[in-house]
């Protein structure tokens, strides 16, 4: 465990216990979001190289235009 999650982990110790319960019911709920983003991204790993492919090669024919956030 690093020191930094240690230093946490003793300032929630010495919350009220229904403070405590909050806590980590929030950190688990974090956690386990956490969890499920990485498994969406290694899920989608192969079709975003596909998509940048396509993009470098999209720029390369001359086929994108720049634009800026108020133009799309």
């Amino acid at each position: 465990m690093t020191q930094t999650l240690e230093k946490v982990i003793a300032k929630a110790a010495a919350m009220p216990e229904e403070l405590q319960k909050q806590i980590a019911e929030q950190w688990l709920q974090d956690l386990q979001g956490e969890m499920r983003w990485d498994k969406t991204l290694a899920k989608s790993q192969k079709l975003l190289e596909k998509m940048a492919r396509a993009a470098k090669e999209a720029r390369k024919q001359g086929k994108t235009h720049k634009k800026g956030f108020d133009e799309l």
